[in-house]
């Protein structure tokens, strides 16, 4: 779907962005994997974590929605191989985490994706898991989707050092490692999210994790997930875009209500704030409110280690581009392994708003042009990627408008993203 996104001469108002992604998925995960009834209160209504629900569902769970809650039921017995193949959409989670799962059913189970998930490389997962004793093979030798996973009630505790950082792979090991037969040890030299880990502390598996001068080990000894209530505190990268937004803006003033306070959720905020931000952070009754008001931004160098799984550098780079000077990205290799290749992708909205822009092996640079009003009206083919088509929006909507080929992608994570821009009048 095309959409086109009009400049806007000032903005004001507030936001509540959706649930978490990260939390949505894991919560129905470790809901479903309970033996009883699970609650969760604030869910995601993005499509990817509702392909995570379909297929808990399909393995057995129970759903049943009220207003503002889900109920999820896991089987006493255990969840159960599906006759049908298992649909992850386009997310990378689901069928990462949902990899883990099945290695420890009995039986075979086919996960297949869309047109972009089935170019994402899955051998990362593949690897582990089939160190533990189940078998996943795919298509070629990255092994893509769709995928075919033979389970076994056997599988073998490993310990494993994840080559590149990446909180799917560690959290496909873990939750693998719930139904091994000794502990499992995932050592990562970059530390990543720990949402699984804290998740997975709160339903009363035994999780130990010990930060060393680089990255961090995170032992996990078999256990079945207690059921829970789960609180699904409101995305921090879903926030990132209207923060953006109202710094680069000319004339803004947005508040972003109560945003999950986690350190390794919003290092974008101190990002930012180095850059000269306006920003401000306040408790809130859930988490924090973050307020952006309209900031000459100066640039910065960035690390990816500040961003865990970098889902902000799409829109940080639309931040550097609004600022002066020459900003670097350092080690943004896993870009290149998201919905698109958001390396790339971040690099090519860089250059549509005038900047210069180069790259260094994983390293890219991007001079920016001195304020969002000297951005360039552009028109963009966002390649089925919802972070691509926001941080695209917040661009048209600070600058001189822009023309979105895709834009229905944001379903995928955040269906009411344009009606939230609308709103800020």
């Amino acid at each position: 779907m095309m959409r086109r996104v009009e400049s806007q001469n000032a903005l004001n108002g507030t936001v509540r962005v959706p649930g978490d992604k990260s939390a949505s998925h894991r919560a129905l995960m470790l809901s479903a994997l309970a033996a009883g009834e699970s609650t969760i209160e604030g869910l995601s209504p993005g499509l990817d974590v509702s392909a995570t629900s379909h297929i808990m569902v399909q393995l057995g769970a129970v759903r049943r929605d009220e207003t503002g809650t889900v109920h999820i039921t896991g089987p006493t017995s255990g969840l159960r191989a599906s006759s049908q193949a298992l649909q992850c959409g386009n997310s990378g989670t689901t069928i990462r985490l949902v990899s883990g799962i099945v290695s420890s059913i009995e039986g075979v189970h086919r996960l297949e994706g869309d047109a972009s998930l089935s170019r994402r490389p899955m051998d990362r997962v593949a690897v582990p898991l089939n160190l533990m004793g189940s078998s996943v093979t795919g298509e070629g030798p990255r092994i893509t989707a769709p995928l075919e996973i033979h389970g076994t009630s056997g599988l073998r505790g490993i310990e494993y050092q994840v080559a590149n950082p990446s909180a799917q792979v560690k959290s496909a090991i873990l939750l693998a490692g719930l139904s091994a037969n000794s502990i499992t040890t995932v050592h990562e030299a970059v530390r990543t999210r720990t949402t699984t880990e804290d998740m997975l502390r709160q339903a009363g598996v035994s999780v130990v994790s010990t930060d060393m001068a680089a990255g961090r080990s995170v032992v996990l000894t078999p256990g079945r997930p207690r059921p829970q209530v789960w609180r699904v505190p409101t995305d921090p990268s879903q926030a990132a875009f209207f923060c953006v937004l109202g710094l680069i803006h000319a004339r803004a003033d947005i508040e972003v209500l109560d945003v999950e306070d986690s350190p390794e959720r919003i290092g974008f905020v101190h990002v930012l704030s180095r850059m000269g931000a306006d920003i401000t952070t306040s408790q809130a009754a859930s988490g924090v409110t973050l307020h952006a008001r309209s900031s000459q931004l100066h640039c910065t160098e960035l690390h990816s280690s500040e961003i865990p799984s970098v889902d902000e550098a799409p829109i940080l780079t639309v931040a550097a581009a609004a600022a002066h000077g020459v900003s670097a990205f350092r080690d943004m290799g896993e870009l290149r392994l998201k919905e698109s290749d958001r390396f790339e992708g971040s690099m090519a909205l860089a250059r549509l708003l005038g900047c210069r822009v180069w790259s260094e092996g994983d390293d890219f640079y991007v001079e920016g042009v001195g304020g969002a009003q000297h951005f360039a009206p552009f028109a963009i083919n966002a390649g089925l990627d919802h972070r691509i088509v926001m941080s695209s929006a917040v661009a048209g909507t600070a600058g001189r408008g822009c023309d979105i080929d895709g834009a229905d992608t944001v379903s995928s994570s955040y269906p009411g993203f344009f009606d939230d821009l609308a709103s800020l009048r």
